[in-house]
């Protein structure tokens, strides 16, 4: 199983009070699974994507990403599984505004130890994947928000990582752009990609093969999309 949560919580301390944004949370995800994990503002969905990209560990509880179990890790192994198994795309891009685009691919293989030109060939390839290969020596600001998704999406597959994990990668797109992300995904998962996508609009869940909607910082719904779409 290459994610496998295990009664998982992490409890934040506000003042004198806890707050359990996960709470007891289990769940496993396979290699080559799309999965939706949905949810309204504060339900506990970011704090399960922390967990899940290896930014955050839980406070209590066990997870193990391709074996390995990151909430024993410290800062630099957690940057390590990071890097090696999980490509980010985010809402807002999340582009560096004075490199180029060649150069906010190649970033994660920077922090890879590739070689220069290793790192120029691999990000050339991805660039030209998602259709932006003639735009490789562009800043961000020369691209439309579609494009910086794609972008995105090309620093994502870099490393070629087992997880691509998306923070609602159509939230700052118009409806046709942000259908066409959805598809690429679609075709990322087909080629045998992890792909999770953490979403508070059930539209966009529907996307998906398998649905996990979390309220309350637990898990109230886990199956098929087609049983999502029965109870949504």
């Amino acid at each position: 199983m290459l994610i496998e949560l295990d009664n998982i919580s992490k409890v934040y301390r506000m003042g004198t009070e806890e707050v359990k944004a996960n709470d007891g949370i289990s769940l496993s995800i396979a290699e080559g699974e799309f999965v939706a994990i949905v949810g309204k503002s504060g339900s506990g969905k970011s704090t399960l994507m922390n967990i899940l990209g290896a930014l955050d560990v839980p406070t209590s509880g066990k997870y193990l990403l391709g074996g390995e179990d990151v909430g024993k890790m410290k800062d630099d192994q957690l940057a390590g599984i990071r890097n090696r198994m999980v490509g980010f795309i985010f809402q807002q891009y999340n582009l560096l505004p004075k490199s180029t685009l060649i150069e906010n691919v190649e970033l994660p293989l920077l922090y890879a130890g590739l070689s220069a030109r290793k790192r120029r060939e691999a990000a050339m390839a991805v660039l030209e994947k998602v259709g932006l290969a003639d735009k490789w020596r562009n800043f961000p600001n020369q691209l439309s928000g579609g494009q910086q998704q794609r972008a995105s999406i090309a620093r994502a597959l870099a490393g070629s990582p087992s997880i691509i994990l998306a923070d609602e990668p159509t939230g700052a797109l118009d409806s046709k752009t942000g259908t066409e992300v959805l598809a690429m995904l679609k075709a990322l998962n087909e080629e045998g990609k992890t792909i999770i996508i953490i979403t508070h609009d059930k539209q966009i869940a529907l996307q998906a093969k398998r649905v996990v909607r979390i309220h309350d910082g637990k898990i109230d719904f886990d199956g098929d999309v087609n049983e999502y779409a029965a109870v949504m």
